[in-house]
């Protein structure tokens, strides 16, 4: 007589009589529909009425109305941070400060008249711009990127070419942007 079969048998069982033992208790809970552990819900709100025949649905939907100023703002604070992670991620060495107090000295100035930009924007826009509007606001942001690419521009390579290769490795890296991230800002 073997007793393979009971050697794989008594190991079986055991691993049965676990699972039942844990499934138990969580199946005891579920008593039905006059169970009284069972929680309440909330009916969900019902859909918002059509608008007029003939008015279209906005793309954006029920989003929060597009604020200018707050949007030009985060900008700004983002790139002060993404130049703070610079520094930090290069390891600057002390011959090359001289160099990154220049290029951050122009980048902050150039953050002082985005500031001041950002501020003449209005607050918020409760409606969708013409084209024009829209080709005109395009226009202004255009410049006013140009405008501190030239002002950053200088100091920017002069410290670049300070740095050693493996920094310009870092450096060159590309970085992702909020357009490219899939998320979009804004009525286009």
């Amino acid at each position: 007589m073997s007793f393979r079969p009971f050697r794989l048998a008594v190991p079986l069982a055991l691993v049965t009589a676990a699972g039942f033992s844990l499934a138990t208790p969580a199946s005891a809970l579920d008593g039905g529909a006059d169970d009284p552990f069972e929680l309440a819900q909330a009916t969900p709100p019902a859909p918002p009425p059509p608008g007029p025949p003939g008015a279209g649905q906005d793309r954006r939907g029920d989003r929060a109305q597009f604020n200018p100023k707050s949007f030009c703002l985060d900008q700004v604070a983002r790139r002060a941070s993404n130049r703070a992670y610079i520094k930090v991620r290069m390891e600057l060495k002390p011959e090359q400060m001289t160099a990154w107090n220049a290029f951050a000295k122009a980048a902050d100035d150039a953050d002082t008249k985005d500031i001041t930009r950002c501020n003449a924007l209005p607050s918020e826009m409760k409606e969708r711009p013409n084209y024009v509007e829209r080709l005109n606001m395009a226009e202004d942001f255009m410049k006013a990127r140009i405008e501190r690419i030239e002002a950053v521009k200088p100091t920017l390579l002069a410290f670049y070419n300070t740095l050693s290769p493996e920094q310009k490795a870092v450096l060159d890296r590309p970085r992702l942007m909020a357009g490219m991230m899939g998320h979009r800002h804004g009525p286009r």
